[in-house]
């Protein structure tokens, strides 16, 4: 009998990527609260989500496009650290 590498195993669940994300672990990917996330769907600036049977999924692609798309202003033109105070 040969070992289970040589059988077409699975690979442990850590090593999968999955391409549709809950709402919530969409946001993180993302770096924003599920709340902003929800107001970005809203307003267009990220993806609407998928359906597949019952589950509600955002396509991890299409989270990319949405992220890599110009931004709405200038802000690639100013300081990231000038609204933070200490």
């Amino acid at each position: 009998m040969g070992d289970r590498s040589s059988m077409g195993a699975r690979p442990p669940k850590a090593l999968i990527q999955p391409r549709g994300l809950s709402r919530v672990d969409a946001a993180i990917y993302i770096g924003i609260s599920p709340t902003t996330f929800d107001q970005l769907v809203k307003d267009g600036r990220m993806p609407p989500p998928k359906r597949i049977n019952s589950r509600t999924v955002w396509d991890v692609r299409r989270l990319d496009e949405a992220f890599e798309a110009p931004p709405s202003d200038d802000y690639e033109d100013r300081d990231p650290f000038e609204s933070v105070t200490l």
